[in-house]
């Protein structure tokens, strides 16, 4: 397993639009995912020990995040499942269903919107403002393949509420840290 981060924050960058299966069986783009506010798309997986340390408070500050400050949250599951059953579409469901996922968790089977995106790991966050502009591409917070201890700062929470009450993002920011996304081929 490969350790990667993310980029420094390409400020303004147009997010590329997409329409993807969801656990849910609706067809989801970027428009119907989109809140008020703004949008946090991310990549994840079900496999992936960074993604799985974060998840309960992942799925906690996304509730929130929605429900207090208008914006709206997608998980896209880039990972070819050849190698990795548990990131299969049967198990994207078990996932979202066993955790209470209240955003859309959708496969990018043809790996062409990680790809679009420039997606590098799991997870890797793209916070964007209403206009779909990136704003955000940091870490959760301090965790890594161990969940951090409580009372940590809450980085994508904070910066997803200032773009929120802005439409900006933080000019300091950390970059995520996770496992290589799985491409085919590789």
């Amino acid at each position: 397993m490969v350790s990667l981060t993310t980029p420094v924050c390409d400020f303004g960058w147009q997010a590329p639009g997409f329409s993807l299966p969801g656990v849910d069986g609706r067809i989801w783009t970027l428009q119907d995912a989109m809140g008020p506010n703004g949008l946090l798309v991310m990549f994840i997986c079900n496999h992936c020990p960074y993604v799985k340390a974060i998840r309960p408070r992942l799925v906690r500050d996304l509730a929130e995040l929605r429900r207090d400050h208008g914006i709206h949250a997608i998980a896209i599951m880039s990972n070819d499942p050849t190698d990795y059953a548990e990131d299969s579409f049967d198990n994207m469901r078990a996932v979202a269903a066993e955790f209470g996922f209240s955003f859309p968790y959708v496969s990018d089977e043809t790996q062409q919107v990680a790809k679009a995106y420039g997606a590098v790991c799991t997870p890797d966050f793209f916070g964007l403002n209403r206009r779909g502009e990136l704003q955000y591409r940091g870490r959760f917070d301090e965790s890594r393949k161990e969940t951090a201890p409580e009372g940590v700062r809450r980085d994508l929470f904070e910066a997803m509420t200032e773009i929120a009450a802005t439409q900006r993002g933080p000019a300091g920011q950390i970059p995520s840290m996770g496992c290589s996304i799985k491409w085919k081929g590789e």
